[in-house]
């Protein structure tokens, strides 16, 4: 990679300060990529775009964890509308009302310090 070239994770990471939603279309497989990398994973190519996500999609898989410290949370796959899935979590509703088939909207959640931000989900519905 070239010395000027800027790491597949630090764009992602500047969309997500930007509130959006980032991730990388191969051409030559025709297809999105996630999680950001120098190389397509279907074909071996190197030309990735990077576009940004609607933010729309619906969750495929959920299970709720029970810390032994604080309250129970989700965690969630969601499979976005430009054919992606990333493991978040759905937030505004309890842990138990996330639903697989559920149709959730994106959000930035800015943890603050020295972590960076993620993406999370709010039932469609929410705003």
């Amino acid at each position: 990679m070239p010395a000027h070239t800027q790491s597949p994770l630090k764009t992602y990471q500047d969309h997500l300060e930007r509130g959006e939603l980032a991730y990388q279309f191969s051409p030559a497989a025709n297809r999105a990529v996630f999680y950001p990398r120098v190389l397509c994973p279907f074909t071996g190519s190197d030309r990735l775009e990077w576009r940004v996500s609607a933010g729309n999609g619906t969750v495929y898989a959920t299970t709720v964890v029970h810390p032994p410290e604080g309250a129970p949370f989700n965690v969630a796959l969601i499979d976005c509308d430009e054919g992606f899935r990333l493991m978040s979590r759905v937030e505004d509703v309890p842990p138990n009302d996330v639903k697989i088939g559920m149709r959730v909207r994106f959000r930035v959640h800015r943890p603050g310090g020295e972590e960076p931000p993620m993406p999370v989900f709010v039932p469609e519905h929410e705003r």
